[in-house]
């Protein structure tokens, strides 16, 4: 696909109140979006044309790079366009609490909620022009439907009837919480709790740069877990690799496509699988206005 809009355009640089006499950080704003894949550029070009003024242009810019910094820290790899809800709740979580990386101080509530609304207004624009589909269609990463996770549970429940418990306990957790491969891996017996009741008689409580999420554990699971995890201290992973060794977030997408591929997922949307694909919602779901 060419760098190029329907205008002639090949840098966000070039539209009204972006490029000089516009200098600073807006210079290195404009290199980090121009540095784009090609449709997510194009999704970005037309967004940033799009906006009322040169002023709310500016913002949008400036809020852009931001967040595409972050991302790039947070989760490398990762294209822009497969970002999930739960990126930008990490995200206005971080510029609340340690800043957005330039100021190297917290934001207000307002600002944060700003960022929010300008981020969640790109990605509705990217699904409203098709460009998430595209990327989606392109990479063959599109969300887990619910026949796959059906699948992905059996190749789970193959994977430990193998003797593969430690893999089939990664994804069990990946596919139950939704969370990061990182805070998988992080996980320790003193994040699991007991509770009193009725309800489930055991939570695990998931740290992903963002507040605590408390998660109901299935029997299945707890099972998994009381045959893998039974003897380990309370500071000691959850999960170890079959060596003994820590778990990294390649082992854990190794064990993904382990398991879909066990539960009968073509071999070519296996090996396509990552952890965040595992998340419900896309950042679309979540648009403001920009």
């Amino acid at each position: 696909m060419s760098r190029l809009d329907d205008s002639g355009l090949t840098s966000v640089g070039q539209l009204g109140g972006l490029g000089p006499p516009h200098r600073g950080r807006g210079d290195a704003d404009v290199a980090l979006v121009d540095a784009l894949d090609p449709l997510t550029w194009r999704a970005a070009m037309t967004w940033l044309a799009g906006r009322p003024s040169t002023a709310r242009r500016r913002t949008c810019l400036r809020v852009l790079a931001s967040w595409l910094r972050w991302l790039y820290a947070a989760e490398q790899g990762l294209e822009p366009l497969a970002a999930s809800a739960t990126h930008l709740d990490a995200y206005c979580y971080a510029a609340l609490t340690t800043g957005d990386g330039v100021t190297a101080r917290p934001l207000a509530q307002a600002t944060v909620a700003g960022r929010r609304a300008v981020v969640a207004s790109f990605y509705a624009h990217a699904e409203r022009t098709g460009a998430v589909r595209a990327q989606r269609i392109l990479n063959g990463t599109s969300r887990l439907t619910r026949d796959e996770r059906r699948l992905l549970r059996r190749g789970i429940a193959r994977l430990a009837g193998d003797g593969r418990r430690a893999e089939a306990l990664a994804v069990a957790l990946l596919e139950a919480t939704g969370t990061s491969a990182d805070a998988l891996a992080s996980l320790s017996a003193r994040d699991l709790h007991a509770l009193p009741g009725d309800g489930p008689p055991v939570v695990l409580v998931v740290r992903d740069e963002r507040d605590p999420v408390a998660y109901p554990i299935s029997p299945q699971i707890r099972r998994l877990l009381e045959a893998e995890s039974a003897g380990r201290g309370a500071d000691e992973p959850l999960i170890r690799r079959p060596d003994g060794g820590q778990v990294e977030p390649g082992w854990i997408a190794d064990a993904l496509t382990g398991a879909a591929r066990a539960g009968g997922l073509p071999l070519q949307r296996a090996e396509l699988l990552r952890p965040h694909l595992l998340r419900a919602t896309g950042v679309h779901g979540d648009a403001g206005g920009g």
